[in-house]
């Protein structure tokens, strides 16, 4: 009998403890991707000259959308053995967002072609995972591709319509973050080459100078991206440094000029006097 007590409690005490780790937030680890998004929203709401409710919606709502791919993604990862934080946590974040989602589209339709480039990433992102080809470059690409949506969605929601600067800013912002991808990968031995890095800046800015060729972006604003030409320089020049580091000084380093970045992108599309609202 008294074994039969013992087993019972220590069953629930058990219980307990699961129940408490599974009801404990889960938030994305990486604090990069946290710039990349916030960094792209700031610069659709700019771009938009104005800041109302529909523009805190979107931000919450491209918030929690990101908070749910990182559980979801480590669920799939851990398939074998099912894990109910993440579950529970991935349907929360994603349950927010979605009807945030559905709100902002009811007052802007044209968010639909944002939702749908989501679900496009994120089904890529997922068939990735399951393929265990979640860090491949093109599927990093994706993954920044849909971060930085968040450009198009501030802009769409906040202005009710979508235009062919803020789907060029959102490629710009794209583009940027997007070279993170090859300079972490030099610290690696397998990925150490410069020539995947050196192929994907020289495309990148041809692409740029088409785009303000087209008069799609501004001079000034095409011309930030010469802040991520001007980091993959440092990082070749010091390459030795680069690849010895802590990871807290390339983190520092990706911050700075990331933060230079916004900031210069952030400004050039703001008039000289912003509307009344």
């Amino acid at each position: 009998m008294n074994e039969l007590l013992t087993a019972s409690n220590a069953y629930e005490q058990k219980t307990k403890i699961d129940f408490r780790s599974w009801i404990k937030p889960t938030f994305s680890p990486e604090h990069g991707v946290l710039i990349v998004w916030f960094g792209s929203f700031l610069t659709g709401a700019a771009l938009a000259q104005t800041w109302n409710y529909c523009t805190n919606l979107a931000l919450l709502c491209s918030f929690f959308a990101l908070q749910a791919e990182h559980p979801l993604v480590v669920q799939i990862k851990r398939r074998s053995t099912w894990k109910p934080r993440y579950i529970i946590w991935a349907g929360i974040y994603g349950t927010i967002a979605l009807l945030i989602a559905v709100w902002l589209w009811m007052q802007s339709p044209v968010l639909i072609w944002v939702y749908a480039i989501v679900a496009f990433a994120l089904a890529f992102d997922v068939i990735a995972v399951f393929k265990r080809k979640h860090k491949s470059i093109l599927n990093e690409l994706v993954i920044f591709a849909a971060i930085c949506l968040s450009t198009p969605l501030a802009y769409g929601a906040t202005t009710g319509s979508l235009s062919i600067e803020a789907l060029s800013i959102w490629i710009l912002n794209t583009l940027f973050f997007g070279s993170a991808i090859f300079t972490i990968k030099l610290r690696r031995k397998k990925t150490s080459s410069l020539k995947p890095g050196i192929a994907y800046h020289s495309i990148a800015t041809v692409i740029i100078i088409g785009f303000f060729a087209f008069g799609w972006l501004k001079l000034i604003t095409a011309l930030a991206f010469a802040v991520v030409l001007l980091k993959f320089a440092v990082v070749i020049g010091f390459r030795n440094w680069y690849i010895k580091a802590k990871f807290h000084s390339v983190a520092l380093l990706e911050t700075r000029f990331a933060v230079f970045y916004i900031a210069i992108a952030a400004i050039s599309v703001l008039p000289a006097h912003l509307p009344n609202t």
